[in-house]
C-alpha cells in the first residue's frame, strides 16, 4: 500500500523542494555569469585573489577554481587620480609664478634655457612613463606640458615679439600649438589628453585671424563656419571618444555662432541683394550640416537634418523677406519651411530626412505661434464688455475687442492660418497618397531594439509597414522600450483636426483685420459656431481613430460660443438673438448627435447654460434687481427637472440636471444679499429637489437635499424676521414630525432613525443652537443642553443613530460655548510655554497609543454603524 503523508507534512516537503530548486537556479545563473565573463578579453589591471564566499574569476582566468574573484587594487583609482591632479596643478602654479614673477631677474640665455629645458622634459617624460606602464602619471605630466607650452607662447610674445598684434599672434600661436599637440598625441597614442587639447586649440586660429584683420561680420561668420566644418570632420573620423566629443561640442558652438551671425545679417539686410551674402553663408551651413547628417549616427543625423532645414529656410526666405513689409516676412519663411517637405522624395537618408521634416514642422509651428497672439485677442478681447453690459453697439469689430494692435503688421496672420489649414485639409482629403509618398520615412521599429527596420515575420512586437496599419500598432521589447504608434486613421484624424482648428481661427482673424461691422461680426461668429456643431455632430458616430476632428470641432464650437456670447453683450437685441440661437443650436446638436454619450452631454449642458443666461438677461430687461432676478433664473432648473423625468435613465439626464442645479446655485448667490428673497429661493429650490426625489433613482440624494433646503429656508425666514425665539415656530413643526417618525418606526422597524426623527429634531435643535451661540443669558443654553442630553441618552438607550449624533453634537457645542469664557481666562493666566508643551505631550501620548486609539475608533464606528 502506498503511503500518503498528511497535507501539512506534504506541504512542508513541497516547500523544501521548491527552496532547493531556487537555490540550484541561483547557482546555475551565477555560473553562467562567470562563463560569460570568462569569454571577454582579460582586464590588464586585474590581480588574482580568492573569495571563498562566492563564484567568479577574473576574465581570462578560466583555469582557476570556482570561488575565485579578482582582488581589489591596493589603492583606489579615484584617490590616485586626485593625487596626480593636485600634483599637476601645483607644478602648473609654480610654472606660472616663475614665468610671471621671476622672469625679469634672469638674462635672455637663462630664460630660454630654463623654459626649453622644463618644457622639453615635460614633453619627454610621458613617453618614458608610458613604457613603464605608469599611464596616470604620464597623463598628469602631459597636462603640465600643455600648460608649459602656453606659457612658452606668452613668454615669446612678451620678449621676442612685444610689438606684435595680440589677436594675430594668438591666431598663429593657437594654430602652431594645435599642430604640435596633434603630432604629439598621434606619436603617443595612449595618452588621452593631447588630441582633445589640440581640438580645443584648433577652434581659435581662424576666428582670431578674422578679428585681427578687422574683417566684417560676414567674414567672421565664414571663419566660424569653416572651424565648425573642421570640427565635424574630426567628429566623424577622429581617434578616440574624447576627440570626437570635444570636436562635436566645439563644432556645435562654432556652427551655432555662424548661424546666428548669418541670421542676424539676413534679418537686418536693407534689401534682397543685401540678404544674398548672408544667405550664402546660411546655405553653406545647411549643406555642411546635411553632409554631416548623411554619415552621422541616428541621433546626430536627425539633429543635423534639423539644423540644415532651419538654415536653408533662413537663407532662402531671408531674400524675399528683406523686401516684404511687417508680418508678411513670416509668410515668406513659412513657404520656405513648407517647401522642405520635398525632402521626402529627394533620396536623403531616412534619419536625416526626418530631421529636415522636423525643421519644417518647427518653422510652421513658429509661424502659427506668431499668429496666435491676434487670435487670442479676437477670442478674449470681448471680455472687456462685461464691465458695461448693453452700453451700445460699437461701429466695427475691432472697437468691440477693447484693445489696440498693430493690425497692419498682422495682415498675414489669417493668410498663414488659412494656408496651413488648407494644406492639412488637402492631406486629410488625399490621405492614401500622403501615406504612399511618405512610406520610405515611416519604416517600423524592430521588436527589441526600436531601431528602424522591418520586423521579422512572426517576431514578437514586430510592426507592420505604415500603409497597412490599422487600429494601434504595437512594438515592445524585453522589459523596457514598450510603446505604441498611432494608426494611420488616428494620424489622419489629427491632421483633419488641425485643419478645422486653424480654419476656424483664420475666419475669426479675417473678420478682425477687415474690421467688419459689429452686426456682421456677431452673425458670422454665430454661423461659424453652427458649422462647427454640424461637423461635430457628423463625426460623433465614427470609429475610435476618427474622433479627433469632431472633438476639435466641439471644443472650437464651445470656445466660439463663449466668445460670441460675450461679444453680443454690447447690445440688448444682439444678446437675445445670440444666446437664443446658441441654446437652439446646442439643443439641436444634442438631439441629432449619435454614438458616444459624451458629446451629447456636452451639447445638452451648453444648451442649459445658454438658457440660464437668457433668463438672467430677461431679468435685466425687466429692470429687476439681482435678488429679484433670482426666482426668474430658477425657470431653467425647473425645466431640467422636467427634462430629467422625461429622459429617465438616459446618460444625458444626470449632466443636464447637475447643470440645472448649478443654475439654482447661481440664483441662490443672486438672492444672498436679501434674506427674504434668499428664503424664497431656497424654498423654491427645495420644491425642485422634492420634484426630482419623486424618481426612485434620484430619491437618495434629492430627498435629503429637499429636506435640508426647506429647513434652511425656514431658518433664513426666521432670521430675516428678527425672531429671537425660533422655538415658537420650530417646535410646532418638530412635535408632529416626531409623531410621524414614531408611527413610521412602528410600521417599519427597519427604517432609519435619520429618516424618522432627523428632520424633526434638526428643525428645532439647529436653529436653537445658532441663537444660543450669541445669547448672553443662561436660560436658553441650560434648556438646550438639558434637551440635548435627554436626546443623547435616548439615542444611546434605544440605539438610534440620529438621536445620539444630533443630541451629542448640540450638547458638545453648547457646553463648549458655556466654557469658552473660562477657558480664555485660564489660558491668559497660564505661562506662554505651557500650551505648546501640553500639545506636544498630547501628541506623544496619542502617538504611543496610536494602535489602541485606532482600535477604539474602529469599535466606535462599528457601534454607530449598527445603530438605526
Amino acid at each position: 500500500m502506498e503511503h500518503v503523508p498528511p497535507p501539512a507534512e506534504e506541504l512542508a516537503l513541497l516547500d523544501r523542494e521548491l527552496a532547493e530548486l531556487d537555490a540550484r537556479r541561483a547557482q546555475l545563473l551565477t555560473r553562467r555569469s562567470w562563463l560569460l565573463a570568462a569569454l571577454r578579453p582579460p582586464a590588464p589591471t586585474a590581480a588574482p585573489g580568492w573569495n571563498p564566499s562566492g563564484w567568479g574569476a577574473p576574465p581570462g582566468a578560466s583555469a582557476q577554481p570556482w570561488g575565485y574573484v579578482p582582488k581589489q587594487p591596493s589603492a583606489p583609482r579615484g584617490a590616485q587620480n586626485v593625487l596626480l591632479t593636485l600634483g599637476g596643478l601645483l607644478l602648473t602654479v609654480a610654472a606660472v609664478a616663475f614665468t610671471l614673477v621671476s622672469w625679469g631677474s634672469m638674462g635672455i640665455g637663462g630664460r630660454s634655457a630654463v623654459l626649453a629645458a622644463v618644457t622639453l622634459g615635460a614633453l619627454i617624460a610621458p613617453a618614458v612613463l608610458l613604457r613603464r606602464g605608469l599611464a596616470a602619471t604620464a597623463e598628469a605630466l602631459a597636462a603640465l606640458a600643455l600648460a608649459l607650452t602656453l606659457l612658452d607662447v606668452y613668454a615669446v610674445h612678451a620678449v621676442a615679439a612685444p610689438d606684435a598684434d595680440g589677436l594675430g599672434f594668438t591666431a598663429v600661436a593657437s594654430a602652431v600649438l594645435a599642430a604640435l599637440w596633434t603630432a604629439y598625441g598621434l606619436a603617443l597614442g595612449t595618452l588621452r589628453l593631447p588630441l582633445p587639447a589640440a581640438v580645443v586649440l584648433a577652434q581659435w586660429p581662424l576666428l582670431f585671424w578674422a578679428w585681427a584683420a578687422g574683417a566684417p561680420a560676414l567674414v567672421v561668420g565664414w571663419a566660424l563656419l569653416a572651424t565648425a566644418v573642421l570640427d565635424g570632420a574630426i567628429a566623424l573620423r577622429g581617434k578616440g571618444a574624447g576627440v570626437r566629443v570635444t570636436a562635436c561640442v566645439g563644432g556645435s558652438a562654432m556652427g551655432f555662432s555662424a548661424l546666428m551671425v548669418g541670421l542676424a545679417l539676413s534679418t537686418t539686410a536693407s534689401g534682397p541683394f543685401g540678404a544674398v551674402a548672408p544667405g550664402a553663408l546660411l546655405l553653406a551651413a545647411a549643406a555642411a550640416a546635411l553632409t554631416g547628417a548623411w554619415r552621422a549616427p541616428k541621433g546626430f543625423a536627425r539633429t543635423g537634418g534639423v539644423v540644415a532645414g532651419l538654415a536653408a529656410v533662413a537663407a532662402v526666405g531671408g531674400v524675399p523677406a528683406a523686401e516684404l513689409p511687417g508680418g508678411w516676412r513670416v509668410l515668406a519663411y513659412l513657404l520656405c519651411g513648407l517647401a522642405l517637405t520635398g525632402v521626402v522624395r529627394a533620396g536623403v537618408p531616412r534619419d536625416a530626412a526626418r530631421g529636415v521634416l522636423a525643421a519644417s514642422g518647427v518653422v510652421v509651428a513658429g509661424a502659427l505661434v506668431w499668429a496666435l497672439r491676434p487670435l487670442a485677442v479676437v477670442l478674449l478681447g470681448p471680455g472687456t464688455l462685461l464691465s458695461d453690459v448693453w452700453a451700445g453697439s460699437p461701429e466695427g469689430f475691432r472697437a468691440a475687442l477693447g484693445t489696440t494692435l498693430p493690425w497692419s503688421e498682422l495682415a498675414a496672420a489669417p493668410v498663414v492660418l488659412a494656408l496651413v489649414a488648407g494644406l492639412l485639409g488637402a492631406a486629410h482629403r488625399w490621405w492614401p497618397s500622403v501615406v504612399r509618398i511618405s512610406a520610405p520615412l515611416a519604416a517600423p521599429r524592430t521588436a527589441d531594439t526600436g531601431t528602424p527596420g522591418a520586423g521579422a515575420p512572426g517576431a514578437v512586437g514586430a510592426a507592420a509597414p505604415w500603409p497597412g496599419w490599422s487600429g494601434w500598432t504595437t512594438w515592445s521589447g524585453a522589459g523596457a522600450g514598450v510603446g505604441r504608434r498611432p494608426s494611420a486613421a488616428t494620424l489622419r484624424g489629427v491632421v483633419g483636426a488641425g485643419a478645422v482648428a486653424l480654419g476656424w481661427g483664420a475666419f475669426l482673424l479675417a473678420g478682425a483685420l477687415l474690421d467688419v461691422p459689429y452686426a456682421l461680426a456677431v452673425a458670422g461668429e454665430t454661423a461659424l459656431v453652427g458649422g462647427l456643431l454640424a461637423l461635430a455632430v457628423r463625426g460623433t458616430g465614427r470609429g475610435r481613430g476618427e474622433t479627433a476632428m469632431p472633438v476639435t470641432a466641439l471644443v472650437a464650437a464651445v470656445a466660439g460660443a463663449v466668445s460670441v456670447g460675450v461679444l453680443s453683450l454690447a447690445s440688448e437685441g444682439a444678446s437675445y438673438a445670440v444666446f437664443g440661437a446658441l441654446a437652439a443650436l446646442f439643443a439641436g446638436a444634442a438631439v441629432r448627435a449619435a454614438g458616444s454619450e459624451l458629446p451629447r452631454a456636452v451639447f445638452a449642458v451648453a444648451a442649459v447654460v445658454w438658457g440660464t443666461v437668457l433668463t438672467g438677461l430677461a431679468g435685466r430687461s425687466l429692470g429687476l434687481a439681482p435678488q429679484e432676478t433670482a426666482p426668474l433664473v430658477l425657470v431653467v432648473p425647473a425645466l431640467t427637472v422636467l427634462l430629467g423625468a422625461r429622459l429617465r435613465r438616459n446618460p444625458v439626464a444626470l449632466p443636464v440636471e447637475l447643470t440645472g442645479a448649478l443654475g439654482a446655485l447661481v440664483a441662490v448667490g443672486l438672492a444672498a444679499s436679501e434674506a427674504p428673497f434668499l428664503a424664497l429661493v431656497l424654498a423654491l429650490c427645495g420644491v425642485l429637489a422634492a420634484g426630482a426625489a419623486v424618481r426612485p433613482e434620484r430619491r437618495p440624494v434629492a430627498g435629503y437635499l429637499a429636506a435640508a433646503l426647506f429647513v434652511l429656508a425656514t431658518w433664513v425666514r426666521l432670521a430675516a424676521s428678527e425672531v429671537s425665539f425660533p422655538e415658537a415656530y420650530t417646535l410646532p413643526v418638530t412635535v408632529p414630525a416626531l409623531v410621524v417618525g414614531v408611527l413610521r418606526r412602528r410600521r417599519d422597524p427597519e427604517a432609519s432613525s435619520w429618516t424618522a426623527y432627523g428632520p424633526g429634531l434638526a428643525a428645532t435643535l439647529l436653529p436653537s443652537m445658532a441663537v444660543a451661540l450669541t445669547d448672553t443669558d443662561w436660560l436658553r443654553p441650560l434648556l438646550l443642553g438639558t434637551a440635548a442630553l435627554v436626546i443623547t441618552l435616548l439615542g444611546a438607550r434605544y440605539r438610534l443613530q440620529a438621536l445620539l449624533l444630533l443630541g451629542g453634537a448640540v450638547l458638545a457645542l453648547d457646553g463648549l460655548h458655556e466654557l469658552t469664557p473660562y477657558v480664555v481666562q485660564v489660558a491668559g493666566a497660564l505661562p506662554r510655554w505651557l500650551p505648546p508643551a501640553l500639545a506636544g505631550l498630547l501628541l506623544l501620548v496619542v502617538g504611543a497609543t496610536y494602535e489602541q486609539r485606532l482600535r477604539d475608533a474602529r469599535r466606535l464606528r462599528d457601534a454607530l454603524g449598527r445603530m438605526r
